[in-house]
């Protein structure tokens, strides 16, 4: 068995029990469950780093953290908390992004599909932020700039994918559909009625969300290794 293999498979058994935890209603255990989701994966990218870390990477842990500590703790500032701490996460990976990844050039076959992912894009933040939470209207703007901020990082997935389909792309574009349903079903939790199924789609996709995530990195770091070895 490969070194970096028990923590990803500790990683896949934290995401199985806090289904099952979610589902039973088990909060309690649920949050033992949910606590080792970060940590698992965390040492499972270092390892397969070769416990090479960027200071971006080092930063969106970090941040990825904290805001995993404000949702457990689930205390009064806990809300505002995780919003800022994923807002810095979002912002950072569109820095790496925008840093890191060639131009994109656009095609006449690729106006379309672009069109109408910027469109529906647009169309599902509008459409959240007009649910107007109680919660939303104590920090309106925050919440429009952590919108914006997502539906940026998601667009740049998307048009990436639209034009070049590398499996870079299909990780960058797995990672933001996790986070937009993430945040989505956050939302949907605060303004419906308890739901279990709306519980488990939110925790469910923002595990997966992280594994994309390292995934990319791991992805990006081989790529940049590759071109290195090739000059």
């Amino acid at each position: 068995m490969k070194a970096n293999k028990p923590s990803l498979i500790l990683f896949f058994l934290a995401l199985l029990f806090t289904i099952i935890f979610d589902w039973t209603g088990q909060d309690f255990l649920g949050v033992y469950a949910k606590a080792i989701v970060l940590p698992s994966i965390f040492i499972y990218y270092l390892i397969s780093s070769e416990f090479k870390i960027g200071k971006t990477e080092g930063l969106i842990f970090l941040f990825c953290f904290i805001g995993q500590v404000f949702d457990l703790m689930d205390i009064e500032v806990s809300e505002i908390g995780g919003v800022l701490s994923f807002l810095v996460v979002y912002l950072l990976i569109v820095k790496l992004f925008m840093r890191e990844h060639e131009r994109i050039k656009l095609a006449k076959k690729d106006i379309l599909p672009i069109s109408i992912v910027v469109i529906f894009i647009v169309y599902l933040l509008v459409s959240v932020l007009s649910l107007q939470l109680d919660s939303m209207k104590k920090f309106n703007i925050i919440y429009t700039f952590y919108g914006i901020v997502l539906s940026v990082l998601s667009c740049f997935s998307f048009i990436s994918y639209i034009t070049k389909g590398t499996h870079l792309a299909l990780l960058m574009s797995l990672m933001a559909i996790s986070y937009i349903f993430s945040d989505i079903f956050y939302i949907f939790n605060e303004y419906f009625s308890y739901s279990v199924v709306l519980v488990l789609i939110r925790d469910v996709t923002q595990i997966l969300g992280y594994f994309f995530m390292v995934e990319y990195f791991l992805e990006k770091a081989r790529i940049q290794k590759k071109i290195l070895y090739n000059n």
